[in-house]
């Protein structure tokens, strides 16, 4: 059996939002905070560290997607929205701001359990997706950046590519550093050097 979530809850209207919270208890999970208004969402995500946000609105204005969007930038978490009316542009915005899942004509509190089942897969799918991209990213920029350090070790040097990348490895060996951190080292003293001789 899944453990409890703690949820934290927008909606506007409070019989609903009651009903949606008495249907939340009844699966186990815990509501954490109930919000009226997605304003101070980020906030309040910092504060209770709810494992998923549901929220209930008839449908996303532009400062719920300014809320969402800052959210996914600071805090992300998986966000279900439950809308009462379908939008295409308003479904592509509120997606591109981070929901996890947006369902129309509101929320059934039997669904419930299964959306978010569905919007928390696809919510660590996309993080785990989110962290492989940083880290190509990253390493990209590294290999860059020791390529840089060969080109100028070489110049500076007067020395093939191997014999460079040679002492760059055993810079790094001996300061127990990454080659990466080492290059950029090279890169910052030999630029300065270069500098200074075409003054």
């Amino acid at each position: 059996m899944p453990p409890p979530l703690n949820v934290l809850l927008v909606d506007d209207e409070v019989v609903r939002a009651a009903m949606v919270e008495e249907a939340l208890v009844a699966d186990g999970h815990r509501v954490v905070c109930r919000l009226t208004s997605p304003a101070s969402l980020n906030e309040m995500v910092a504060r209770h560290q709810p494992d998923v946000v549901i929220i209930d609105m008839e449908s996303p204005d532009r400062d719920t997607l300014d809320s969402m969007a800052l959210l996914n930038r600071e805090n992300p978490r998986p966000v279900v929205f439950f809308a009462d009316q379908h939008d295409p542009d308003i479904l592509q915005a509120a997606l591109k701001v981070g929901v996890s899942a947006y369902v129309v004509d509101g929320l059934i509190p039997g669904r419930v359990k299964a959306i978010i089942e569905v919007a928390i897969a696809r919510f660590d799918a996309f993080q785990s997706m989110r962290r492989e991209l940083e880290k190509t990213r990253n390493q990209l920029t590294e290999r860059k950046r020791i390529e840089r350090a060969k080109g100028l070790l070489m110049k500076h040097q007067d020395c093939d590519e191997e014999q460079a990348y040679r002492m760059l490895r055993k810079l790094a060996m001996d300061r127990s550093q990454r080659i990466a951190e080492v290059a950029d080292s090279v890169i910052d003293i030999l630029e300065r050097l270069n500098a200074r001789s075409s003054d």
